[in-house]
């Protein structure tokens, strides 16, 4: 099952289109995996490509169908759920933070306001968004995960905590970003994943919402709480926290790295189960 896993994540399994999701995303179909049920995009972009394309196309204008800021109050609510979440299970205080996908540093800006003593970091391609955190004197890195990997900044840096916020998501290879977070954390350090809770749960908006027409690699990967688990265990984490996401918008998990190679037991979503479960949220949406 690990290598199923593996290779699904990693766009090499076999796959099952959705069929209502070309009229959702301008003829672009989305896939099932058939042996795990991940949901994906079958074809992307280089992660430098997909970099440039968020740059340069997507930040930095409003948050709608075309464009993406942060700036709202919807997305700041989620990034405090994600922030509290954290303080209430582990703790932020004299922690040392790696925020992947910093974006315009709305996440560090909500950590320091809570008083702590925290060394935050961020990892950001766009250089307007690296302008904003040099603005608020945030400490960063310009570009992707994989120019940071290859840095002479990354043996240096041993983190406590490093977070997926809504990134995971918008990466070209989920698998690569969950394995280079894994080397940046100290050794009982945790990392963090925060994305929507859609797949699998009941709908909380209508799938024509939740489906886009800009080019699907940008976010090519619709995780349900078993895909981010197995993402997690595949690459030797142990899971500790899982929030309440079935009447929750936010799916977050928590995890640690082990001083060992762990074994671990894993359960995969029945891509019959999902493919049915798409085609219910089509019928839904219909009534909106």
């Amino acid at each position: 099952m690990k290598e199923k896993i593996i290779e699904d994540l990693n766009g090499k399994g076999d796959m099952i289109e959705i069929p209502c999701s070309r009229k959702y995303t301008k003829n672009q179909p989305i896939h099932v995996c058939i042996s795990t049920g991940l949901v994906r995009v079958k074809n992307l972009r280089s992660s430098k490509e997909i970099a440039e394309a968020w740059s340069n196309e997507i930040y930095g204008g409003k948050f709608n169908d075309k464009t993406y800021t942060a700036r709202i109050p919807a997305v700041k609510a989620r990034q405090t759920y994600v922030a509290d979440y954290i303080d209430t299970e582990i703790g932020l205080d004299n922690k040392k933070i790696c925020d992947i996908g910093a974006g315009e540093g709305q996440f560090f800006e909500i950590i320091s306001s809570y008083g702590l003593k925290t060394n935050l970091f961020g990892i950001e391609p766009s250089k307007k968004n690296c302008s904003q955190l040099k603005k608020n004197n945030y400490y960063f890195f310009k570009g992707t995960i994989e120019d940071f990997s290859k840095s002479t900044q990354f043996e240096k840096n041993k983190f406590d905590i490093v977070t997926l916020m809504w990134t995971l998501t918008n990466s070209q290879s989920c698998l690569n970003m969950v394995k280079v977070a894994y080397d940046m954390l100290k050794v009982g350090g945790r990392i963090v994943i925060a994305e929507g809770s859609r797949i699998l749960v009941p709908f909380k908006k209508p799938l024509s919402m939740y489906f886009s027409e800009k080019p699907a690699d940008l976010n090519p990967y619709f995780f349900s709480s078993n895909s981010i688990i197995n993402l997690l265990k595949v690459s030797n984490f142990k899971i500790e926290n899982i929030n309440r996401y079935i009447d929750s918008d936010v799916l977050c998990i928590i995890a640690k790295k082990p001083s060992n190679i762990i074994k671990q037991n894993y359960q995969v979503d029945n891509y019959v189960d999902v493919l049915d479960f798409f085609k219910r949220w089509d019928e839904e949406t219909k009534f909106y």
